[in-house]
């Protein structure tokens, strides 16, 4: 068994047990309605398939926290099935099921640092850094009066990801990239 909180001990970023699958709170708000019992409503990821979900718990209620570690890890390489990762404290190799991670890879190169989940002793996804920096591979080059116009065309980026990213951005660029939301943040050289 997990350990049990109060449920008013929750906290942003805290991964919860909830119908027996690891959760990671989003979102929390405290409700005191007029009438009758306050509640706690929280907005929950499930770390095994994304989904995002809400919880509603009784104020008296606790909450069991789920057995989830976070590791520091740096991304090795893929076997198709698995993308292997070394833990940056132990060592040792920590394989991720594709599957998990299938919005993450994208964005993922090797060497790159990130945080792997590990549930009941199973690594079971990744975060990504916040922002990458990625070299554009393949993208249209601008006609004169495009950049005026300040629109957007599609660039391939070395990790097979594709953005929209401004005209003036040549193959060859690096540009960053926000991880979360895929969009093009800045050229960086």
């Amino acid at each position: 068994m997990g350990v049990k909180i109060d449920i008013n001990s929750i906290q942003r970023d805290m991964f919860i047990e909830h119908n027996g699958q690891p959760h990671r709170v989003l979102d929390y708000e405290h409700v005191k309605p007029g009438k009758g019992q306050a509640f706690v409503r929280v907005k929950a990821k499930n770390m095994s398939t994304g989904n995002v979900i809400e919880i509603t718990y009784k104020a008296s209620d606790s909450i069991e926290l789920a057995d989830f570690e976070q590791v520091f890890a740096e991304y090795s390489y893929n076997d198709g099935d698995y993308y292997y990762f070394v833990s940056k404290t132990t060592y040792e190799m920590l394989a991720v099921p594709a599957k998990n991670i299938e919005n993450e890879i994208k964005f993922l190169k090797e060497g790159m640092e990130v945080v792997v989940f590990i549930y009941k002793g199973q690594p079971i996804g990744i975060e990504l850094p916040r922002h990458v920096e990625l070299k554009v591979v393949e993208t249209e080059p601008a006609f004169k009066g495009d950049t005026a116009a300040g629109g957007s065309k599609p660039a391939k980026l070395e990790t097979g990801a594709v953005v929209q990213v401004p005209f003036f951005v040549e193959e060859g660029d690096i540009i960053k990239v926000d991880t979360r939301t895929g969009t093009y943040i800045e050229r960086v050289k």
